[in-house]
């Protein structure tokens, strides 16, 4: 099972990526200010930060069910005006219809069952208003990670994967959202990249991934060194000895009904 219960190391290695792909969701989704938006999966409140920073939210609050997450996304200065609680993707313990917006970032491919998942999300929303995800796209090479879990496939080894990968496909993605009832579903694709000093410092941020970091940990000496230069051949670095990585994500959104 993948935890997440470190907010800081969460923060150095997928912190960052989130930030980076919701600007560009939230560019694509142009919500209004003064919205009540609910941040599903929030973690340690790093794309909160974004929301009330880029939307102005007039209340916004957010779910996660890692304590150590929250505690992290209750210090973060920007989040003061939100209320976060512990609590669970499917069986949200929200009232009907009391947000205007809900989002779920990077985690929908968390939830073990996704349409209920969605489906908890348009009972929260008022009608009218908005339910969205945006998820890496696991399974075509999407994942800032991919290079590492290409090396541990080459070496035999299972990387870890959350319990519905399948849902980070696109058509999967429309599906499930048009499945769900909402209304003029949208999607796009967003693509961002990561500037890193160099092999080293990508390195050290992956080991913190909660996906791979327990996998690498488990290693023997031999297997580490083998991982570590397999992943070093598969990405080279530029003349300035920077490492620039890419990565994929799914968006989609639609509107509750009447």
């Amino acid at each position: 099972m993948i935890r997440f219960d470190d907010g800081a190391g969460y923060e150095q290695m997928m912190g960052k990526w989130s930030r980076l792909a919701g600007d560009i969701f939230l560019d694509w989704m142009q919500a209004p200010a003064g919205l009540r938006w609910l941040d599903i999966g929030c973690g340690n409140g790093a794309f909160t930060e974004t929301l009330i920073e880029r939307c102005a939210p007039s209340a916004i609050s957010g779910i996660d069910p890692s304590e150590g997450q929250l505690l992290y996304a209750q210090q973060r200065a920007a989040c003061r005006m939100a209320d976060f609680q512990q609590g669970d993707a499917m069986t949200l313990p929200y009232g009907n219809a009391g947000f205007d917006a809900a989002v779920m970032a990077l985690v929908l491919f968390f939830v073990p069952e996704p349409a209920k998942g969605v489906a908890e999300m348009m009972r929260v929303v008022r009608p009218g208003g908005t339910v969205s995800a945006y998820v890496w796209d696991l399974l075509e090479g999407g994942f800032p990670l991919v290079a590492i879990q290409e090396q541990m496939r080459a070496m035999g080894k299972t990387p870890m994967l959350p319990p519905s990968p399948e849902v980070s496909r696109m058509p999967v993605l429309r599906q499930t959202w048009t499945d769900a009832g909402l209304l003029s579903v949208q999607t796009t694709v967003i693509n961002v990249q990561r500037t890193f000093s160099g092999f080293d410092d990508y390195w050290h941020t992956a080991l913190l991934g909660s996906s791979v970091g327990p996998v690498i940990k488990a290693l023997d000496a031999n297997e580490f060194d083998t991982l570590r230069s397999g992943v070093q051949q598969r990405l080279p670095l530029q003349a300035d000895g920077q490492l620039v990585i890419s990565a994929r994500a799914h968006a989609v959104t639609g509107v509750v009904p009447g």
